[in-house]
């Protein structure tokens, strides 16, 4: 069955977001006088919860004060991812968080195939504007057939739900779409709605196990800048991962039928 769509996670995916968020959390504490720094590898392990405010709370429950001090900093949590949202879309909205190499180029390669895209992210609506405009253009929203984001679902990734809206509101089944993924989260996601998932880790996902991924590289990829041992290792066409290539990978030929399994054993 064809590929019809394409689901991109946005967060490390679309673009490596994840220093630009660290910076903008930091940034709400000092603002809100809390005394606390995420460093990278405090903000590596947090990543392991997703959903900003969510972080933000676990990251509460993790500190050694009274009852009534944890209490009062819930209490606080709305507040401060409102203000973190504020510091990283000025950031992106100024152009400091480019597009990861090859995926301009997947995008664009995908439309002029007629694949439809997507989006399945964890993260907020304006959020997503922020970098779709700044990266992308004026329209890079329109480039997207359905945007589906953390807060129109009930369970965030590892659960499935967010990518069922996505192939629910695209009215396609799994096997007629493919998932782009950075974290083992997001990969537990999309293979838990059914989807062969391609995942291209960043320093905060690296180490993660993606052993259930359809395929695994290091990024898609440009001319300009081939991946290290393509072709020849893992993609056959070129040294960057084509849209044609990357459906042909999700899309393995069907099974031999009885006639053409004998006829294979008497040539082989």
């Amino acid at each position: 069955m064809a590929i019809e769509a394409l689901i991109f996670d946005v967060d490390g995916t679309l673009a490596d977001t994840e220093e630009a968020h660290r910076v903008a959390f930091n940034l709400a504490f000092e603002r809100h006088r809390l005394g606390w720094t995420w460093s990278r590898t405090d903000y590596r392990q947090l990543l392991e919860v997703t959903g900003g405010k969510e972080r933000i709370a676990s990251y509460i429950d993790m500190l050694p004060v009274s009852a009534a001090e944890r209490t009062r900093l819930h209490g606080l949590v709305p507040a401060l991812h409102a203000e973190k949202t504020r510091f990283y879309t000025a950031v992106v909205q100024e152009g400091g968080v480019p597009l990861r190499d090859g995926v301009a180029r997947l995008i664009h390669e995908a439309l002029d195939h007629g694949c439809r895209l997507a989006i399945a992210s964890t993260t907020t609506a304006v959020n997503i504007h922020a970098l779709l405009t700044s990266t992308l253009g004026s329209r890079g929203l329109d480039l997207f057939a359905v945007i589906a984001c953390g807060d129109q679902v009930r369970a965030k990734k590892p659960a499935p739900d967010i990518y069922r809206l996505a192939l629910a509101t695209l009215g396609l089944q799994p096997e007629q779409a493919l998932a782009l993924e950075d974290s083992v989260n997001g990969l537990r996601a999309a293979t838990g709605a059914g989807l062969w998932t391609l995942v291209t880790p960043t320093f905060w996902t690296q180490g993660d196990d993606f052993a259930a991924a359809g395929l695994v590289l290091p990024g898609l990829g440009e001319p300009q800048a081939p991946l290290d041992g393509e072709p020849g290792c893992l993609l056959k066409t070129a040294g960057w991962l084509c849209f044609e290539e990357l459906c042909a990978l999700a899309s393995p030929p069907p099974p031999l039928n009885t006639v053409q399994a004998l006829y294979r054993g008497l040539t082989s």
